[in-house]
């Protein structure tokens, strides 16, 4: 557990921290908000093509849903062809299903490490662990554009982003419906098995749409502000990174 803590406190945590105190002491002023807009966008940029290929993925993915349930549907009486068949199917449109989940791994122990610098590094004892070659500004003022206290919550910061979370969770779960044919439509009592369970599936979607800005709006409340701003800043970053890669896609391909 000791080696496990040493390596996330020199590899995440030390170097986020270093590059925080840096921005923060060459930005006019010093304020802080703006060091950690800065950070957000550095670690963005250092994540763009991960994230790019999540997003492009998950497109993807939408749009050969119709292909999925005619998959489901023709082999619903032998799971192992129909397995062996979407496989084939991934691979044609050279998809990987679970790419969408690397992101996810990989920002966590940042935000995790970001948790602790935005809660512990207001904090003058934590300069301690500057570099040798970061200057030390003696104190880190926590209040950033001349009003707001980022070291600890805020109610409005929280809002904006949970809103902001909505949006780019709505956008990532919206699934193209000009592709659905309506005519191939069941009645309740005439749906496949395959097909309640990828009902039940697109539910949850729907629910996490608004389970996930809830769930922000919670940990936004109840964590430095800080961390709010870094999160609404990542999150306006990954809707304009989203639109940029569909717009490039529609362009490149009409029929996407």
């Amino acid at each position: 557990m000791n080696i496990l803590f040493f390596i996330y406190t020199e590899l995440l945590y030390r170097p986020l921290f270093n590059l925080l105190v840096f921005l923060y002491n060459i930005v006019p002023g010093q304020d802080i908000g703006v060091a950690i807009i800065l950070l957000t966008i550095i670690v963005r940029l250092a994540l763009y093509k991960v994230n790019g290929k999540s997003i492009k993925s998950q497109r993807e993915l939408q749009e050969i849903q119709p292909e999925i349930k005619e998959l489901q549907k023709k082999y619903k009486d032998n799971k192992e062809k129909q397995a062996q068949e979407l496989m084939a199917l991934y691979q044609k449109h050279k998809i990987n299903p679970f790419s969408g989940c690397l992101p996810l791994l990989i920002q966590l122990p940042i935000i995790i490490a970001l948790y602790r610098v935005f809660l512990d590094g207001f904090k003058d004892e934590s300069l301690m662990h500057l570099y040798s070659f970061v200057p030390n500004p003696g104190h880190i003022q926590a209040i950033s554009f001349g009003f707001v206290d980022l070291s600890v919550s805020n109610i409005y910061l929280a809002v904006i982003a949970a809103v902001l979370q909505y949006f780019q969770t709505r956008s990532i779960m919206n699934v193209s419906k000009d592709k659905e044919n309506p005519k191939e439509e069941k009645n309740e009592g005439e749906k496949t098995p395959e097909e309640k369970t990828q009902e039940f599936t697109q539910a949850m979607s729907k629910n996490m749409m608004y389970f996930m800005p809830f769930l922000t709006l919670v940990f936004a409340m109840s964590l430095p502000s800080g961390l709010a701003l870094y999160w609404s800043v990542t999150t306006i970053f990954a809707i304009v990174q989203q639109y940029l890669i569909i717009k490039r896609r529609r362009e490149d391909n009409p029929k996407a």
